[in-house]
């Protein structure tokens, strides 16, 4: 099913048209009202009438996450206070957090957008939506909770946590979808084992799992594991929240809805564009936003764009998976290594859960990498002596794909911290703050 097929099915010119139209409207709001944009464009010397096409975006000065912070709260803020309806932040764990203000057409976009993805998974009139994302100041709980409404069906805003009695709500309310982070569906997953649930008793048919990177190994656990398909929800604060492009049926890209954002992929070193379908950081241009419009945002995620249509019937550009975050890249012993790596290999494996943690720290002058795991309850025992069989080939596997030899260590099962939120899986203990240049 489609929602919008007038917007998520428009011709590639068209939409340029469309693209350009807005974002030369943006441009003009953001220097006339916001003054660190006007700035930022004075200093290179651009001025509105200089953007008449999306192929001048490049004109543009970038904007950053500390951008947003040094802002902090209400810097990038384009409208009066009293035409806000709503304010988001976003966790704020490494400094001041990144704010989000929003109108009322804000907010009607944004369900737009969430409704879009939804209906990848035929949601509507009758359905019940269990929305796992935390509410609150966090975009997921109440983006996707709005979404639900424009899609017709019925909000169930359970939030994250309480697991049992997620598992009980899926039961006795008929929930046909969920939506939450793919670590905390795992959890799920684990809960509803142990409550010995037959997937098969309920209606449960898909989900949409977003706010962190996943693979396709965890992917397929989730699937099997509640018998559904499993959807790909984008999203990030500064552009609006969960929405900003979600999978189709065929699961062979992310669609990004290019009506309301302007995608770019860049080399995030030298901040040129790659050729179509290489792997770059995705950068991302709001066009339809009021009260706080973003040009050129660099998101550090690192992606590729297909242009060609896809078999759905949408023309909306395919977003390759998140590899990871150039600025979550930790760099051990010279190599780059990305967390999303170590989930691969670990479900490539089935004795082990997809959970683990990694802790770096440094000792003298040598990186130390250590990699706690879980193998599953039918596989653990605590003679280190049976763990070597299963401990060698996972070493083999990461010393292959990574050049680094890793300290693994297996954990009893359940013993690894679970997230209800986003999952937290690296302690980098070096501090670079002593090191000599």
């Amino acid at each position: 099913m489609i929602h919008n097929p007038q917007m998520e099915c428009m011709a590639r010119e068209d939409m340029r048209k469309l693209q350009s139209e807005r974002l030369a409207a943006t441009v003009k709001r953001c220097y006339e009202n916001v003054p660190f944009y006007k700035r930022k464009m004075d200093e290179l010397g651009v001025k509105p009438e200089d953007i008449k096409s999306i192929d001048d975006v490049t004109k543009l000065p970038f904007t950053t996450k500390y951008d947003l912070r040094d802002e902090y709260p209400f810097g990038l803020q384009a409208v009066p206070a009293d035409q806000i309806k709503r304010i988001h932040a976003s966790s704020g764990t490494t400094g001041k957090p990144v704010v989000g203000v929003y109108t009322q057409n804000d907010l009607d976009m944004w369900s737009e957008c969430v409704a879009r993805v939804l209906a990848v998974g035929d949601i509507g009139p009758g359905d019940v939506v269990q929305v796992a994302y935390g509410y609150g100041l966090f975009t997921g709980g109440l983006g996707v909770h709005d979404g639900i409404a424009k899609a017709g069906a019925i909000q169930l805003p359970t939030s994250s946590g309480n697991s049992s009695k997620q598992i009980m709500m899926m039961q006795d309310m008929g929930t046909a979808a969920i939506a939450a982070t793919p670590s905390y569906a795992l959890h799920l997953a684990e809960v509803m084992e142990k409550m010995k649930v037959d997937p098969a008793s309920l209606k449960l048919r898909v989900g949409f799992f977003g706010a962190e990177p996943w693979t396709w190994g965890i992917r397929r656990e989730l699937e099997a594991k509640f018998h559904i398909k499993a959807i790909d929800i984008y999203g990030l604060t500064e552009m609006c929240g969960p929405g900003v492009g979600g999978e189709c049926e065929y699961q062979d890209g992310t669609h990004v809805w290019e009506d309301m954002f302007l995608p770019e992929i860049l080399n995030p070193e030298t901040l040129e564009p790659v050729a179509p379908g290489e792997v770059g950081e995705l950068v991302i241009t709001s066009l339809c936003k009021e009260a706080m419009p973003i040009l050129r945002y660099r998101t550090r995620d690192l992606t590729s764009l297909n242009y060609e249509p896809c078999k759905c019937g949408r023309t909306a550009v395919r977003m390759g998976k998140v590899l990871g975050r150039s600025d979550d890249m930790l760099i051990i012993r010279g190599v780059n290594v990305f967390p999303s790596q170590i989930e691969t290999v670990l479900t490539e494996f089935p004795a082990f859960t997809p959970q683990y943690f990694i802790t770096v720290d440094r000792k003298g002058n040598e990186d130390t990498f250590d990699l706690d795991v879980e193998l599953r309850e039918e596989f653990f025992s605590p003679n280190p002596g049976k763990q070597m069989p299963f401990i060698k080939p996972l070493y083999d596997r990461l010393v292959s794909l990574t050049g680094i030899k890793p300290n693994i260590h297996i954990q009893p099962p359940g013993t690894i911290e679970r997230s209800t939120g986003k999952a937290k899986h690296v302690n980098d203990k070096r501090d670079f703050s002593n090191w000599q240049k």
